[in-house]
């Protein structure tokens, strides 16, 4: 059946599509939190890369990566239509994955990133997320600040 939007129409209405509240990633996730009594986290905050969960006293911030848009080696299947677009496509997706994961580390923050596929393994899951919890708190973020002054005295 022949799409009823021009390729520019088409591509304006998908680009408006906002995903939320994902059932196999973000709230399969939220599951797992609350089945082991891990608290204090937040979602859908302001951070460089829209982190899928936040513990703001612990600074963890935890995406959750699909297998498909962020192009995982083992579940990844490329479409066989327009396959150099989607390889770029994917490959953009993955160069914006390290670049905000950079700038959260920068900042101070812990990056814990899983894949799709792992969340069916809720014993791994949870004691990734304990040992990045219960690591010390990243001073990275006052030190900058502390060097910035100083620089700018």
């Amino acid at each position: 059946m022949a799409d009823v939007f021009t390729r520019r129409k088409r591509s304006e209405v998908m680009a408006a599509i906002r995903s939320r509240g994902n059932r196999e990633t973000e709230l399969r996730l939220v599951a797992l939190l609350r089945a082991a009594g891990i608290t204090g986290w937040r979602r859908h905050q302001p951070l460089p890369g829209r982190p899928d969960f936040l513990f703001r006293r612990a600074r963890v911030a935890v995406f959750v990566d699909g297998c498909f848009w962020h192009g995982c080696r083992w579940h990844c299947r490329m479409p066989s239509t327009r396959s150099a677009f989607w390889r770029a496509k994917l490959a953009r997706n993955r160069g914006r994955d390290r670049e905000v994961s950079h700038q959260l580390r920068a900042a101070g923050w812990r990056v814990v990133r899983f894949w799709e596929h792992s969340l069916k393994d809720p014993d791994r899951v949870v004691a990734r997320l304990r040992d990045a919890l219960e690591a010390p708190a990243a001073t990275r973020s006052k030190t900058a600040a502390k060097r910035q002054r100083k620089e700018s005295e």
